[in-house]
């Protein structure tokens, strides 16, 4: 006896056997139901940060502005696109590389509103007011330090309009208070020409801090006073004499005599490599005092020896941990 086999129709669509899609998947395309496997070893590329604006874009922006006229000057002639396209981003170099610059007690530096910070001068040359600069707008949320210089600055042909630009102004009462009032940080450096010029023998000793005009201008725009510090500044230009005769006759306060120079001609003009250190100290609060206190000169000549003698113990402070002025 014979069987005989029944047939079977198999679906030509059925699970597993789907219809392949019209359109055959494109080169580099996977299809939507099929699983990817990794190569060993590799991981999926992480998405890219979009690149931040290089220097020549920042460039081509700041020419661009310049031609159309598009940029703002405050009353004092400050130009802050100027400082911070062309000026801020070579001396920042000197800055990180050149002196090493290490920052403390930023946090004593407002976000926000008027401040007068007070410093110590020194080194020859006022490098130091310059790399204060610095050091205030890269610890705060951009803010520019405004310097109150002194009168020689502003009459030195294309350095005083130099000056205007990135936002200094002549040391009277009249602009401090102005700046202060209107929420700005002013940087002050009451030694003037007696610090900044005194002998290399007397580095590190504050001189007089004047009549303390900058104490009346806190008090009468009630702002916080601030000591600083600067540790680093009077080894760059030992100055071991003075050409008293050539500083008279080029209307200058003094004619420096280095190791260096005028020796070794330009080349004795480059600044020694020391390690600075910078310390913004604690607040001194000026909105306590009765208004009819502020013209007070026994309160004016008493803050500003506190101030004095906060910068003095803190430039002691430092130097006591100091192994040498070049490493640490």
């Amino acid at each position: 006896m014979t069987t005989s086999a029944q047939a079977r129709v198999i679906p030509l669509h059925a699970p597993g056997r789907e219809k392949p899609a019209d359109e055959p998947p494109r080169p580099g395309q996977t299809p939507a139901d099929a699983p990817v496997v990794a190569f060993p070893g590799r991981t999926a590329p992480a998405a890219e940060p979009e690149p931040a604006p290089d220097a020549v874009s920042r460039l081509v922006r700041f020419l661009k502005h310049r031609l159309t006229g598009d940029y703002a000057v405050d009353q004092f002639g400050f130009d802050a696109e100027l400082t911070d396209t062309l000026l801020l981003p070579p001396l920042r170099l000197l800055y990180e590389k050149y002196f090493r610059v290490t920052t403390h007690g930023t946090q004593n530096l407002p976000d926000d509103g008027g401040a007068l910070i007070v410093c110590n001068h020194s080194g020859t040359l006022p490098l130091d007011a310059v790399m204060t600069a610095i050091a205030v707008h890269d610890e705060t949320p951009g803010r520019h330090l405004r310097m109150l210089g002194a009168d020689l600055v502003f009459q030195t042909p294309l350095l005083g309009t130099l000056a205007r630009k990135t936002g200094q102004t002549l040391a009277c009462a009249a602009d401090a208070e102005r700046l202060l009032c209107s929420g700005e940080l002013v940087g002050v450096w009451p030694e003037g020409y007696k610090g900044i010029g005194k002998p290399f023998s007397a580095r590190y000793r504050l001189q007089r801090f004047g009549r303390g005009g900058f104490v009346s201008a806190a008090l009468r725009t009630r702002v916080p006073i601030i000591p600083c510090a600067i540790v680093g500044a009077e080894e760059i230009y030992p100055k071991i004499g003075d050409l008293k005769p050539l500083a008279r006759l080029l209307g200058l306060p003094y004619f420096p005599v280095t190791p260096f120079f005028p020796l070794l001609g330009p080349l004795g003009a480059i600044p020694l490599p020391t390690k600075w250190h910078i310390e913004f100290g604690e607040p001194i609060r000026t909105d306590s005092y009765a208004e009819e206190d502020r013209d007070d000169p026994m309160l004016v000549f008493s803050l500003t020896d506190q101030v004095r003698e906060v910068i003095q113990t803190t430039l002691y402070r430092r130097l006591a941990h100091r192994r040498s002025p070049f490493r640490d």
